[in-house]
């Protein structure tokens, strides 16, 4: 069977969904600069987030809802022109779509004029369906986040499993085939139940791709600077560290802060 995303030139909504029509795991991650988006699309990355998970990266505040809208256009300006390849798509950030249709297309003409993104990710199901429905209709693609969503957490009260009760897993189930219903392009599931997510990309048409969601899903989403060991605080089972670059990096640091005090950084071939 041949590759879908090997063949295809510019990932598109369409060659998503000829992915999972195929059986052809999705590959995601997060990036908010340009020198690491450009790493990832050099590396064949099928889909780059610029996630609202920046406000803890980048920023380093507790959660996700402090970030602007226009600080979030900005980490996307930086990234789309990293990338030619990969579909970038970017979060609408807390409080810029809840509650208020025409805000929410107002947000997310904002991001793809200002920054050629190729598509905006929102959470929830159906309390924001006339949101979801308003940005479609300016043929704004739009990708869906349910389970365990961050802007939701002074609502939910803690970052445990979701859905693991059977009526939470049936109104998970309901929002996710609403959200295909609807018109979203793919649904992102995080920190469910492997067996609830499973469930879901069969009876969804749509991509879906899952975060802490088991491996029965479409594909899979990290945040880079986790997976890369950057950032060493926050660490889920469903994390897996691929490098542990604070270590190496801060080895490095260590060693430039010896050479420079023991005169040994510039040496004679280092200067003009």
């Amino acid at each position: 069977m041949s590759s879908v995303s090997q063949t295809a030139g510019k990932i598109t909504t369409h060659v998503l969904q000829r992915m999972k029509n195929n059986h052809e795991k999705i590959a995601m991650l997060t990036a908010y600069d340009y020198s690491m988006a450009r790493l990832l699309e050099m590396a064949g990355m099928e889909v780059v987030l610029v996630g609202d998970s920046a406000a803890n990266v980048m920023a380093g505040h507790k959660t996700t809802l402090p970030i602007t809208l226009d600080q979030m256009i900005y980490h996307a300006q930086s990234v789309v022109r990293a990338v030619e390849r990969a579909l970038v798509v970017v979060d609408l950030p807390f409080g810029t779509y809840q509650g208020n249709s025409k805000e929410a297309l107002h947000s997310a003409v904002r991001i793809m004029k200002e920054s050629g993104a190729d598509a905006v990710k929102l959470e929830g199901g159906k309390e924001v369906v006339e949101s979801i429905d308003r940005i479609l209709t300016a043929g704004i693609p739009v990708m869906g986040h349910l389970g365990l969503m961050p802007q939701s957490i002074n609502k939910f009260g803690t970052y445990t499993v979701r859905a693991i009760e059977e009526e939470e897993a049936n109104r998970l189930m309901e929002d996710a085939l609403l959200l295909e219903q609807i018109g979203c392009f793919s649904v992102v599931l995080e920190k469910i139940p492997a067996a609830l997510a499973a469930k879901v990309t069969k009876a969804a048409k749509i991509p879906i791709i899952g975060i802490g969601a088991g491996h029965h899903v479409d594909g899979q989403v990290l945040v880079l600077h986790d997976m890369l060991g950057i950032t060493q605080q926050f660490s889920p089972r469903f994390l897996r560290r691929y490098h542990n670059l604070s270590a190496e990096i801060t080895s490095a640091l260590e060693k430039y802060i010896s050479d420079v005090k023991a005169v040994t950084f510039p040496n004679d071939s280092e200067q003009y």
